[in-house]
């Protein structure tokens, strides 16, 4: 471990901390306030370099004992819990499952003739592989059936709203390590994986809601390399209808010259690609920020980007 490796570690929860401010003020501290302690970055450095994170990190500690209180806290539970912490990071990811993205997800999905078989990469638990199960509201104008899910979202530009959801014949899902949302801890961790700030509680009430749809009509769920197992993937999808090769906050997880080898293995097939990703991680959407993230998502429709859109969910603009 050398002080640059500790400097850059430090820098880049210093950058999450910038980031995560205005959705979770107290992830925001506890980022800045692990930037800042010697021995928590040393306890970093000491894992693979995947799994340093800070959503990573946060969300096992929530998920073995509950968000830190402030940084003291946080450096307490590391130094007293370090042999179950280390479990936790090394057989967990992170795997925010937020339905909400579906609100962004729709006018793209909505532009493809169906009906549609959803082949969704990095799926976590398939929660966004049920667009058409959700309801909505752009600016307060409804779209979609009624039912415990309601999806609010503020646009701006000429969003082509749907009038309906589109029709889902097909919900596959590929992920390393797929969830299973009637698994008590699996659903713990992604309850975990929710940022704790002003809209928590409902968030978690989504997450909840969108869980028992998907226990109800459960997904196929694939393990393995989004690479390896795309092609099985789209073997299921059936006669007649259109597959779409989705995926959402992916890619920087991807290492680069296999999320390159991903883009020309989409682009080279033929099927329809909705991607909402950070700038830069599709080519031709933007120049990428540190670490893959940013302010926020481009969605893009077979690589052409169409909107800025909050990460979370809750906002769409338009582009053009």
């Amino acid at each position: 471990m050398t002080d640059d490796e500790r400097e850059r570690l430090a820098e880049g929860y210093r950058a999450f901390g910038a980031e995560s401010a205005p959705e979770s003020p107290r992830y925001s501290a506890l980022a800045a306030a692990v930037a800042g302690d010697r021995d928590v970055l040393d306890f970093l450095l000491g894992l693979p370099p995947g799994k340093r994170h800070p959503t990573l990190l946060l969300a096992a500690l929530r998920f073995l004992g509950g968000v830190p209180a402030d940084g003291a806290e946080l450096r307490d539970r590391v130094a007293s819990d370090a042999v179950r912490l280390r479990d936790t990071v090394l057989t967990r990811a992170t795997q925010t499952n937020e339905p909400a993205r579906c609100a962004a997800l729709l006018p793209a999905l909505a532009a493809i003739d169906g009906p549609l078989a959803l082949v969704e990469v990095g799926a976590s638990a398939g929660l966004c592989l049920y667009p058409d199960r959700y309801g909505y509201e752009y600016d307060g104008r409804p779209v979609g059936p009624p039912g415990p899910v309601r999806l609010r979202c503020t646009t701006g530009g000429a969003v082509p709203v749907p009038v309906t959801p589109p029709e889902v014949v097909a919900r596959i899902g590929v992920d390393l390590q797929p969830l299973d949302v009637t698994d008590p801890d699996d659903l713990a961790w992604l309850r975990a994986l929710v940022w704790p700030g002003p809209v928590e509680a409902e968030r978690l009430q989504r997450l909840d809601a969108a869980a028992a749809i998907a226990a109800r009509e459960p997904p196929t769920l694939l393990a393995g390399d989004l690479l390896d197992r795309l092609p099985d993937a789209l073997a299921l999808v059936p006669d007649g209808a259109t597959p779409v090769v989705l995926h959402t906050a992916v890619l920087p997880y991807v290492e680069e010259t296999r999320r390159a080898a991903f883009v020309d293995r989409v682009r080279s097939l033929p099927v329809r690609w909705v991607a909402q990703e950070g700038a830069g991680m599709v080519p031709g959407t933007g120049e990428p920020h540190p670490g893959g993230w940013g302010p926020h998502f481009v969605l893009s429709l077979d690589g052409v980007p169409l909107a800025h859109t909050a990460p979370h969910g809750g906002r769409v603009d338009w582009l053009g």
